[in-house]
């Protein structure tokens, strides 16, 4: 397990690093970014329902749900090229001043994603659970750091 998710992690920080130039500008960056968020926001929102009972369980949904978040995970970092901080954003700058952290709790999120993922094929629902508030807690961290209110 511990080897599929080190693997999903450095498959997605090449992915990133090699095709950090594929936008003609910061708004294309910009928008790239927000449209991965906003789907994995989607899959994330269905799973909180669920596990909060607004919604009822469906291991299948849940497991799908999960995977996706955990295939989406590295998407948005290839979007946070040089300069995108200036636009339609609520990114701070404070990301491209500090990147290796910023960097690293990405890299935190996508390795709680996976995580998630793993526990939801399990059908362990206090493993589930407690995968889903690392990865939120990882998501929440970049949020409070990196986010505009």
């Amino acid at each position: 397990m511990k080897k599929i998710i080190l693997t999903l992690v450095a498959g997605a920080t090449l992915a990133t690093a090699a095709q950090a130039a594929n936008f003609d500008n910061n708004a294309e960056a910009i928008h790239y970014r927000q449209s991965a968020f906003g789907i994995i926001a989607h899959n994330f929102g269905d799973m909180a329902a669920m596990l909060k009972g607004k919604k009822p369980f469906d291991q299948q949904v849940f497991e799908q749900r999960a995977a996706n978040v955990a295939a989406l995970a590295a998407i948005p970092a290839e979007g946070f090229i040089p300069g995108s901080d200036k636009g339609e954003t609520e990114a701070l700058s404070k990301i491209w001043q500090d990147k290796g952290d910023f960097d690293a709790i990405m890299k935190k999120f996508q390795k709680a994603s996976a995580e998630l993922a793993i526990a939801a094929k399990s059908g362990d629902k206090k493993a589930i659970k407690m995968a889903f508030k690392n990865t939120a807690k990882n998501c929440k961290g970049c949020h409070d750091s990196y986010k505009k209110d």
